[in-house]
């Protein structure tokens, strides 16, 4: 069986590994003429380890992860502690898999060795896909085409794939821009801690982690705006309009940007879950299929999870296509839910006002200090699911 999968992100490279461990043949067509991502960090919970582990990714990925110590909140002003909640060990007690920091570089960078591991040909880049036809083939920008027996739209937040399945894409502006940049540790006079932290404020929240075993920081601001800025990644904003977003702000928040060498800047837009996520012999996975807000930090951690589930169904399936149905009936609900949920998270973090700040963030630090686990638990029905042994 032959698999064409659009896209050479976290999404397309999981499949591709997923799919060639059970026999298949894969080819993976990447638009950009070089696998290299956009440096950002990344949070990978217990339910995505589990597939890295089971792609056999992990081992590839432990001089350059990062564990943090636990997962915080502060304000973001006076970066005075709300809760702090052990992470480094207990992680792997609670939901049986460690919660890892870890550069998206990195990460991909760890997926094609363990692919070419397994088919060290699969990639070819320089090759952009315009379409598919619903029988297993795609058309590439220059006119040619590949057939097989199975499509796997992976190709993102602007998908070709979704757009020819389901038309035009329609989302709805948060009312959020995101800031994001990464600076090395050791440029910064007030470096973030070894945590996950959340620094909360008005009409804005930001988010620090480190990486590459801790020598890097990552910075990622979230602030309330009424106009949209473009959407994607990859666009550069200017350092005086993140220093005024954040103005006022905790002297490790207004650091990182101060020190960052490129600040990108974009729009969040919320997207509804799709009526479905084939034609044919034709997928989608990924951000393609199920694009998510940041708050939640789980975009790279469903494809994962998707791949898995898309690799496990087919090998049990009698033919493609019902296969097909039985991913999206396995995936929907839970990534539908997962997208709801990183949407109230962003709303969570934004009490605009000190007795708003009071009223929300006083009982959640009394019951971190009372009862820890019960803000771990909220968090229980994300971590502790395992499609390895769920499929």
């Amino acid at each position: 069986m032959k698999a064409l999968i659009v896209g050479g992100g976290i999404g397309g490279l999981s499949t591709a590994i997923a799919l060639r461990l059970r026999g298949w043949d894969v080819s993976v067509f990447e638009q950009a003429p070089a696998l290299t991502e956009v440096g950002a960090g990344l949070q990978i919970s217990p339910n995505g380890w589990h597939v890295l582990e089971a792609l056999g990714v992990s081992a590839h990925m432990t001089r350059t992860l990062f564990e943090p110590e636990a997962i915080e909140m502060r304000l973001g002003v006076s970066g005075r502690q709300v809760f702090s909640l052990p992470m480094k060990g207990y992680a792997a007690q609670r939901w049986g898999a460690p919660y890892i920091h870890i550069h998206r570089v990195d990460l991909v960078d760890a997926l094609v060795e363990r692919l070419n591991e397994l088919s060290p040909d699969a990639v070819q880049t320089g090759l952009g896909v315009s379409g598919y036809d619903p029988d297993g083939a795609v058309v590439f920008t220059d006119g040619s085409r590949a057939s097989g027996d199975l499509v796997v739209g992976a190709d993102g937040l602007h998908s070709a794939v979704r757009q020819q399945m389901l038309g035009p894409d329609k989302p709805r502006y948060t009312g959020n821009i995101a800031w994001r940049a990464v600076v090395p540790v050791d440029e910064l006079d007030r470096p973030p801690p070894p945590t996950a932290c959340v620094w909360a404020g008005d009409k804005r929240h930001a988010v620090t982690t480190r990486l590459r075993a801790g020598t890097l920081a990552n910075f990622v601001g979230m602030v309330e705006e009424p106009e949209p800025a473009p959407e994607g990644w990859r666009i550069e904003g200017g350092r005086d309009d993140a220093m005024a977003a954040f103005d006022g702000w905790h002297p490790v928040v207004a650091g990182l940007i101060a020190k960052a060498r490129v600040l990108n800047r974009w729009a969040l837009f919320d997207r509804t879950p799709l009526p479905r996520w084939h034609e044919g012999q034709v997928t989608l996975l990924g951000d393609a299929a199920h694009p998510m807000l940041p708050s939640m930090a789980q975009g790279a951690v469903q494809a994962l999870e998707d791949a898995w589930t898309l690799a496990a169904v087919l090998d049990n399936a009698a033919s493609v296509e019902p296969g097909l149905q039985r991913y999206f009936d396995l995936r929907i609900d839970r990534t539908a839910r997962i997208q709801a949920g990183s949407a109230a998270n962003a709303r969570m973090f934004h009490k605009a006002t000190p007795l708003g700040s009071i009223a929300f963030y006083g009982p959640m630090a009394l019951g971190a200090r009372i009862v820890p686990g019960l803000i771990h638990a909220r968090q229980d029905w994300v971590y502790r699911h395992d499609v390895t042994q769920a499929v």
